[in-house]
């Protein structure tokens, strides 16, 4: 749990990690959250009151609560149960950190109670995606388009690790992606860092990405540059479909 957390949504935030993850990322920085039968167990009501506390902090600054993980989908009801209760009595704002990894049918009653999702796009090739993260992406993706349909509010995340996740084809990809998703409020390209790989060394586990830095402003930039001019053009191309089906509609009428 962290009680001050500033880069997991708005404002100052709780931060609940859970454990248990389907991807085995080779960036990623809490490895010791794969396994299900680590962490410790907790009831709704123990979590609330560690929030309790520093409750007036997240509501002044337009903060609230995040769940991440591992993966926090895969215990859905409980965060369900726990998002519900933190509105009820706080009126706090709710951000779940996703993979997107799982089934829209078991996160139903979860998203209800979300006000933000933080996904994870990592690759959108899926054979890439597979050697990345031991799993294929089309569940996430499918995700992703759930989330739009229902006019969730999503912060699209990617991790641009150099030769890994930043050719200029699958970053176009990612924006053309998102640009025909209508309900991404914002889209985070973050520089990879190493600052976990010390929990692989404590797991015995030997480090996949070990030789590769950490991107340059200029590799950021160049990278913001491609996604937002692809981003942009599916944008364009999506409203003027819309307005096509308008104008044919129209056209039709007697």
């Amino acid at each position: 749990m962290e009680t001050f957390g500033t880069v997991d949504g708005p404002g100052i935030r709780f931060v609940l990690f859970l454990q248990g993850c389907a991807l085995q990322c080779g960036y990623c920085h809490n490895p010791d959250t794969w396994s299900p039968d680590g962490g410790r167990g907790m009831s709704v009501d123990e979590v609330l009151a560690e929030i309790e506390p520093y409750v007036p902090y997240y509501s002044r600054s337009g903060g609230g609560i995040t769940v991440t993980g591992g993966e926090p989908t895969l215990q859905a009801p409980f965060v369900a149960r726990l998002f519900a209760e933190c509105k009820r009595r706080w009126g706090l704002h709710t951000a779940l950190d996703s993979s997107g990894f799982c089934d829209p049918r078991h996160a139903e009653e979860l998203i209800a109670v979300t006000d933000l999702v933080l996904l994870d796009l990592k690759l959108m090739d899926r054979e890439r995606h597979i050697a990345l993260t031991s799993q294929p992406n089309d569940r996430i993706l499918a995700f992703a388009r759930w989330l739009a349909e229902r006019g969730t509010p999503a912060w699209i995340r990617r991790v641009v690790v150099p030769g890994i996740t930043d050719d200029c084809e699958d970053l176009s990809a990612l924006g053309r992606f998102v640009g025909r998703l209508g309900n991404v409020r914002k889209l985070e390209l973050l520089p990879y860092h190493r600052m976990g790989v010390y929990k692989w060394i404590e797991l015995g586990r030997d480090y996949p990405l070990e030789g590769i830095g950490t991107p340059g402003e200029k590799e950021m930039k160049r990278a913001r540059e491609i996604v937002e001019a692809a981003r942009a053009a599916a944008k364009d191309d999506h409203a003027g479909y819309k307005n096509s089906q308008i104008e044919h509609r129209f056209d039709g009428d007697t």
